[in-house]
């Protein structure tokens, strides 16, 4: 099965946009307690600078992960599955194909 060829019902788009919803909160989470503990322990001015190549490395991640294509959205649950910032279970609902297709990919991903 290609990606691209993919079909998503209404309600497996609902239940992609809440797993990815939640998804996209945890990261932000992680993302927002490390600079609350980074901001914490600045003590000089180039500590505060090193805050801001953090949330800009921090920010270009996110905004690279989190891609909300329908096209994408399979191997786009794989690596936030990977990343921890989501388990498999949060995608019940999805078609049997889907959850294979991210299942592969994951099993790709562990093979390197």
């Amino acid at each position: 099965m290609n990606v691209n060829d993919i079909g998503w019902t209404g309600s497996e788009k609902k239940v992609a946009r809440r797993a990815f919803d939640a998804a996209l909160e945890v990261a932000l989470g992680k993302t927002i307690a490390e600079f609350k503990s980074k901001a914490g322990a600045v003590t000089t001015p180039a500590d505060m600078w090193e805050i801001e190549d953090y949330l800009r490395q921090q920010r270009r991640k996110i905004d690279q992960v989190f891609d909300y294509r329908y096209s994408q959205l399979t191997v786009v649950f794989a690596v936030l599955i990977r990343e921890g910032y989501m388990d498999e279970n949060q995608l019940s609902g999805l078609a049997e194909d889907k959850r294979q297709e991210i299942r592969r990919f994951l099993a790709w991903r562990a093979k390197e």
